[in-house]
């Protein structure tokens, strides 16, 4: 095995299945609690518990990103309505961060292309202010940070997030 392939992890992407469930919640609880000290539980993300139903509707969607067999990241498309859907759930596991493995990068840019494919016009998310690095890979990839004014009704704001940003899916396309 070269050097390269040692230092870069076989990474796939793939749409949610059942059996990943455990996974999902064990990788998003521990980066919450034990990175981020936030007090929130999988009961406290009923949405994680039913992952079909509540982002696999619509033109929603939800994705894993597996390295042997193990779930290291995640992101979802929560679908709401007027051509325009959330970001969620977006986590990855601190050993696949970066630009070695490209983890959040191909997390991402399947939601894109999944959101052009599926005509959603603009894409927000929201973020509590402890997720910094997140704040700067959001920005590199064109997100704007936006005031909770701005965002649409149908948002779910959870009740950590304080910073918002909006991302345009037409503009994007015209731009590339």
């Amino acid at each position: 095995m070269r050097q390269n392939e040692q230092c870069s992890p076989d990474i796939s992407i793939s749409v949610f299945r059942a059996p990943q469930e455990t996974g999902v919640i064990e990788l998003i609880t521990a980066i919450q609690q034990k990175e981020f000290s936030l007090s929130i539980t999988a009961a406290d993300q009923p949405d994680l518990m039913s992952i079909p139903e509540f982002y696999q509707v619509g033109c929603g969607n939800f994705w894993t990103a597996s390295s042997n067999g193990q779930v290291v990241g995640t992101i979802a498309l929560l679908d709401i309505g007027e051509k325009q859907a959330a970001l969620r759930k977006m986590f990855v596991h601190p050993s696949f961060r970066g630009k070695h493995t490209g983890t959040a990068q191909k997390l991402l840019k399947t939601l894109l292309s999944w959101s052009a494919q599926n005509e959603i016009h603009d894409i927000f998310l929201g973020t509590t202010p402890k997720f910094l690095a997140a704040h700067r890979f959001y920005e590199k990839n064109s997100f704007v940070e936006i005031p909770q004014s701005a965002l649409p009704d149908s948002f779910p704001i959870m009740k950590v997030d304080t910073k918002f940003y909006t991302y345009n899916v037409a503009a994007a396309e015209t731009d590339v």
